[in-house]
Formats: C-alpha cells, sequence, structure tokens
C-alpha cells in the first residue's frame, strides 16, 4: 500500500533525475555545494585516467573566490612546461626534447620495475624480510609451496624418464650381451670342425708360429725339414 505522502516524495525524485540545463547556478548556496560535488568528480576521474590508462595528467581548478585545487600524477609544473613545449611549433628541438622526455620517464618506469623484481628475488631468498607485513609473508608462503611442488612434480617425471631410458638399455646390453656370445661359441665349433679336418696338425703348427710385425709368418716357418736338406747338400759324382 502506498501513501500519499511516499507518491509525491517519489514523484520529486523522479523529476529531480532529469536533465539540468548547463547555465550559471544563481542560488550561491546551490552554486557552492554543486561546485564541491563537481570538483571532486572531476579529480576522481583525472585520478582514475592517469591510473588506468597510464597518462599524465594536470588538473587546476580555480573557485570563484580566488581558492585553487589541483592534480597532478607527476607535477603540475613539469605538465605545464610539457604543454608548452609541445605547443611552441617555433622550437625545432620540441619534439625531440618530449621524446627524450617520455623515454626518460620509461626508463624511471623500468628502473622501479627491476628494483620491484629484485626486491621480490631477495623476499624469495628468504633475505630483507623485515619490514615485510604478515599478509605478504602468507603469500610469499604459497607461492613458494606451489612453486616447490611443480619443481618436485618435474624433477620426478625427468626421474622417471631416465629410468626408463636406462631399463631399455640394460635391455639392449643384454641382447648385445647374447649376440656376442653366440657367434663366439660358433666360431669355436668352426675351429674344432677344421681341426678335425685332415690335414688339421700341418694347419694348427702353421698357426702356432710366430708372426711379424706384418702379419706374415716367419721364413724359418716355411723351410724345408732337415732330411730334405742334407739331400741337398749331397755332391754329384761324374761317371
Amino acid at each position: 500500500m502506498v501513501y500519499p505522502n511516499e507518491s509525491q516524495e517519489n514523484s520529486k525524485r523522479t523529476a529531480g533525475r532529469g536533465k539540468i540545463e548547463i547555465k550559471r547556478i544563481e542560488n550561491t548556496t546551490n552554486r557552492q555545494v554543486t561546485f564541491c560535488k563537481r570538483r571532486n568528480g572531476l579529480l576522481k576521474k583525472a585520478y582514475e585516467l592517469s591510473v588506468l590508462c597510464d597518462a599524465e595528467v594536470a588538473l587546476i581548478v580555480f573557485s570563484n573566490r580566488g581558492r585553487l585545487y589541483e592534480y597532478a600524477n607527476n607535477s603540475v609544473r613539469a605538465t605545464i612546461d610539457k604543454y608548452k613545449k609541445a605547443c611552441d611549433s617555433s622550437n625545432t628541438g620540441s619534439v625531440s626534447e618530449i621524446n627524450a622526455q617520455y623515454y626518460q620517464q620509461e626508463a624511471d618506469k623500468l628502473r622501479g620495475q627491476i628494483r620491484n623484481l629484485q626486491d621480490m628475488n631477495r623476499h624469495m631468498l628468504g633475505e630483507s624480510l623485515g619490514g615485510v607485513p604478515m599478509k605478504e609473508l602468507r603469500s610469499l608462503e604459497t607461492r613458494l609451496e606451489r612453486g616447490i611442488s611443480k619443481i618436485r612434480s618435474k624433477k620426478n617425471e625427468q626421474l622417471f624418464a631416465e629410468i626408463e631410458y636406462m631399463q631399455k638399455r640394460e635391455i639392449e646390453l643384454q641382447n648385445n650381451n647374447q649376440l656376442l656370445r653366440a657367434r663366439i661359441a660358433e666360431n669355436e665349433r668352426k675351429m674344432q670342425n677344421m681341426n678335425l679336418m685332415p690335414g688339421g696338425s700341418n694347419f694348427e703348427a702353421m698357426a702356432s708360429q710366430p708372426m711379424d710385425s706384418r702379419n706374415y709368418f716367419q721364413v724359418n716357418a716355411l723351410q724345408p725339414t732337415d732330411h730334405y736338406h742334407q739331400q741337398d747338400q749331397m755332391p754329384l759324382q761324374l761317371v
């Protein structure tokens, strides 16, 4: 159930949300209240723009009484100087100076990031933890435990892969060993068969003779026996 007073208040609120005509507010109190509200909103928007978009923002506001309100994420004076250099078309070196200033700012940002990474690295190693709050210490502990778990998992994976490779290598070596043993046994059987063949003793005697550096039999191994040597030395007689 809606009471009459409540319906009137709702109609007033709806009417108050309509478009406001942009013109000077004549009422001093209303003008001051609107100035405060809009000024705070403008400063908030300037801050959000500088943070979200990484933009260099400088805001200067003077009230009707001459009071100064300003905001700058870098420096108002530096931003104004940069603005003057950008607007001065007669200055030929303005573009290079602006670029140099931009790169200088980027270098400063990179130095800050490097310092943050170095601090984080020291914290990971357990150093320089004196001024670190409890919340960051807990977060650091969680990250370290998570990292250690991943490292152990990767280490176990590599160990299992290496063990599997060594097992396969062992099987290959065992197969090669069996093959070599089979070849050696086959060669021994061939040697035995050759010894059992006729004339095998002569071959064995020749095989037992020493060899020179060129793997040739020595000459004395091929010389005739003493019996034939004596027959060759008998003198010839004329009839």
